[in-house]
């Protein structure tokens, strides 16, 4: 059993609850974390939620010598650093790429001085753009595309070559890659790198391609966090969920809970080394479905979302996990149903009242030409 593990990042909405799983497992658990103010609002202090536990450490990923002081005595390290969302990517691209690229190589560097016994590296779903699609007769399509003339007719479905609409179906880690914007890009390289690193100096890498994480302690005034904080923002402050396209386009949403549990997996199980997997729920649903359940269960369902039929770069139209590899390998089994995580998430969601940024954030991506 790994005695001391690192989680960087681990003072955001998933390394949190992973701190919390490895706790209860027995694990020493430090974190590393510069408390980006995007993530935890201005304050400079440790987020209460955090567990008492935590050997918490105040740093960058982007810093060698914090990088070097948050290895020392570590078995086994979890990377979750990293900046986080896709159409901001597309205009503060330094940004992200200095975060989520550098500071990946920061560590690597600092791994092969103090290797570790296991690295777990958070990647997305966001690297396959487009999930699996298949023809009406039943072939595969891995390399949909949506074209922007059709987009600015607002026809969101992609179609085959006679232009006959295509089935989205549960998207495999045997999808190429498609790589439609700076996030997703980034996060690629993350785990390619991490992997790469991992076969050429022996340490045990595995990357986790989370798909739409939701559930308690996300950042809710973060514009660019998941849609579910997003709409949750919105909502509490009596505003409509802003709904790109016409809301028909599909995900799937794992609790972060169960997020966490793959990642302890990930860490424990030696057969995942060297392989990138989907953590997903293997359920999928329409974003107006779900902003629709989520008003439901905050009592807001009066407050109707508001469909904009425009497309945001770099989005994509349907896309939801096969999750037969982490069953398979990790023994992975979600166990948060979606109706119980929204019921989980709007108890703790009582009594906040977030800074809805959401309309800015729209307005911001509309000046820079980033909407159709």
């Amino acid at each position: 059993m790994f005695r001391q593990v690192l989680i960087t990042g681990g003072a955001g909405f998933i390394g949190s609850h992973l701190s919390d799983e490895l706790l209860r497992r027995g694990y020493g658990v430090r974190v590393l974390d510069n408390l980006s103010a995007q993530v935890h609002g201005e304050r400079t202090t440790i987020p209460s939620y955090m567990p008492p536990d935590v050997d918490m450490m105040i740093g960058d990923v982007r810093d060698p010598e914090a990088v070097r002081r948050a290895l020392v005595g570590v078995d086994a390290v979890f990377h979750f650093a990293a900046a986080v969302g896709v159409g901001q990517s597309m205009y503060q691209i330094a940004r992200y790429t200095e975060i989520n690229n550098l500071g990946t190589a920061t560590l690597l560097e600092a791994l092969i001085e103090r290797p570790v016994e296991r690295l777990v590296v958070a990647s997305s779903m966001s690297v396959y753009g487009e999930g699996l699609y298949r023809t009406a007769d039943g072939r595969p399509v891995s390399d949909a595309k949506r074209s922007v003339e059709r987009l600015r007719e607002k026809d969101w479905e992609l179609r085959d070559e006679t232009n006959v609409q295509l089935q989205p179906v549960p998207t495999p880690e045997t999808k190429p890659p498609s790589l439609s914007s700076i996030y997703a890009l980034s996060k690629f390289d993350q785990e390619q790198m991490c992997l790469l690193v991992g076969v050429t100096y022996g340490i045990p890498t595995v990357a986790l391609r989370f798909f739409n994480v939701y559930g308690t302690r996300q950042a809710l005034s973060n514009p660019y966090t998941g849609v579910l904080a997003i709409f949750s923002a919105r909502l509490l402050n009596g505003r409509s969920p802003l709904i790109f396209e016409d809301g028909h386009q599909r995900r799937d949403f794992v609790n972060v809970r169960d997020v966490a549990l793959a990642a302890r997996l990930a860490l424990e199980v030696p057969g995942a080394s060297g392989r990138a997997l989907n953590v997903g729920s293997g359920q999928s649903h329409s974003i107006l479905e779900i902003a629709n359940k989520l008003a439901e269960i905050l009592n807001r369902s009066l407050i109707a979302p508001q469909i904009t039929a425009t497309y945001r770069a770099g989005d994509i139209r349907n896309c939801f996990a096969d999750i037969s590899l982490a069953r398979h390998l990790l023994g992975y089994e979600p166990q948060v149903a979606l109706s119980d995580g929204l019921i989980d998430l709007a108890g703790w969601l009582e009594g906040q009242t977030p800074d809805d940024r959401a309309a800015a954030a729209t307005s911001e991506l509309k000046s820079r030409g980033l909407t159709v």
